[in-house]
């Protein structure tokens, strides 16, 4: 692994970029001492292999490292290969099964591959908390947990509700925060990112290094991001997510289907641009511009970093009639408009006319009106027109529905 220190800029530009999406930083202060000492800070992240696929909810902190990497700094992505044998109890509401060694080695290759479509391979520092820990004796077991005491373990949330429940809390389960902590010390950590969920851990490495004699590290978290249902966060269970391995055309289909409640947040929290680049976007759309223009801008973003620009391009052809709820049929009718026709702006109400989704003008207003159109599962309203050449599955009710390419 290479990494060179880039100066260029100061250290209150680098916090700044780094305050960007970030939910808390303990403490801003320490983190900008530790800018100002000219010198590649250790950035660590852990993530426990206990799940093959990652989706842009884990992405929101690894963009987050990326930051890091491209001002310089020593990314260490942690692979928990100990602690995923121990199980996270973070957010469960029972003891959290263990994983095989063989399931874990399984899922860390196909973690590395995913990651290393946002870090450079070469700048990032893979690393297995097997590696000190498969030395460890019982003793310094014991040793550790006696860095902490039951009642500062039951202050963790999770914890407290199942103890008030009467829920069982195996001993073992305690160790987890215990080890995690340990790991900032093994690697020297200068900083270490993680979800709001993960804040107690966190904090766990800091206190544990104070009491081994090292400066303690920054703990930022970011926020966890809502799913596509834009109200609970997202995840793979709930079916709401984006996944990292998702084909360009699904990725196309699940971004434009988003509420548009959520465009804001998905661009400060996915999306590489600058902040007066997004704020320049965001005006366009209070002003006027169709959400969905937004939304394709977001698209194209996220599936050339996924895949690559010539996939984001086309995203809109490979997507298709793929929607994600299963309501469209594969036989629908493909439909072109010529935007010249309409002056080069082409307004909903003749698009369902000209695609014969609707009978006349007076249907093609009711339907907008009653909220019967849908846009790629966006339900849209009478302002809605097309400016630009593209293809969308629009639909009129259950049953009337179209493939609609619009050319020049």
């Amino acid at each position: 692994m290479t990494n060179s220190f880039s100066s260029n800029l100061s250290a209150e530009q680098q916090l700044e970029l780094i305050q960007r999406g970030t939910h808390e930083i303990i403490s801003e202060e320490d983190l900008l001492k530790k800018l100002k000492l000219g010198r590649p800070l250790k950035i660590k992240a852990g993530f426990d292999p206990t799940a093959p696929d990652l989706h842009f909810g884990h992405t929101v902190l690894i963009n987050k490292l990326k930051v890091f990497q491209d001002l310089g700094h020593e990314v260490l992505f942690l692979i928990g290969d100990y602690t995923a044998m121990i199980g996270d109890p973070t957010g469960k509401s029972a003891t959290r099964p263990p994983l095989s060694r063989e399931q874990i080695e399984q899922n860390a290759k196909t973690y590395q591959e995913q990651v290393f479509k946002i870090l450079d391979p070469v700048k990032t520092k893979v690393v297995f908390n097997s590696e000190w820990f498969k030395e460890k004796t019982a003793a310094d077991l014991i040793q550790l947990a006696s860095q902490q005491t039951v009642a500062r373990m039951l202050e963790r949330d999770d914890f407290t509700k199942r103890y008030q429940s009467n829920q069982p809390i195996a001993i073992h389960e305690f160790l987890y925060p215990l080890v995690q902590g340990y790991d900032s010390i093994a690697m020297q950590a200068d900083v270490e990112l993680g979800g709001t969920d993960q804040t107690f851990n966190l904090l766990m490495g800091r206190t544990l290094q104070s009491r081994y004699g090292q400066e303690p590290q920054v703990c930022i978290t970011v926020p966890i991001l809502e799913g596509l249902d834009g109200v609970n966060k997202m995840s793979k269970s709930l079916g709401n997510y984006i996944g990292v391995m998702d084909s360009a055309g699904a990725m196309y289909q699940k971004i434009l289907s988003m509420p548009d409640s959520l465009i804001e947040r998905y661009f400060e929290l996915l999306s590489f641009k600058s902040m007066p680049e997004i704020e320049q976007l965001l005006q366009e759309m209070k002003d006027g511009r169709n959400p969905q223009e937004i939304k394709r801008i977001l698209a194209l973003e996220l599936i050339e970093r996924f895949h690559d620009k010539d996939a984001a391009e086309n995203a809109h052809k490979s997507a298709g009639n793929r929607i994600v709820d299963g309501e469209i049929p594969d036989d629908i009718p493909e439909v072109t408009i010529a935007r010249g026709e309409y002056g080069g702006e082409v307004f909903i109400n003749s698009i369902l006319r000209t695609a014969n989704l609707v009978k006349n003008a007076a249907q093609a207003k009711d339907a907008v009106a009653r909220g019967a159109v849908k846009v790629d599962q966006q339900v849209i309203d009478a302002s809605f027109s097309v400016k630009d050449n593209c293809t969308l599955i629009i639909q009129a009710g259950k049953k009337a529905i179209a493939k609609v390419t619009f050319v020049d």
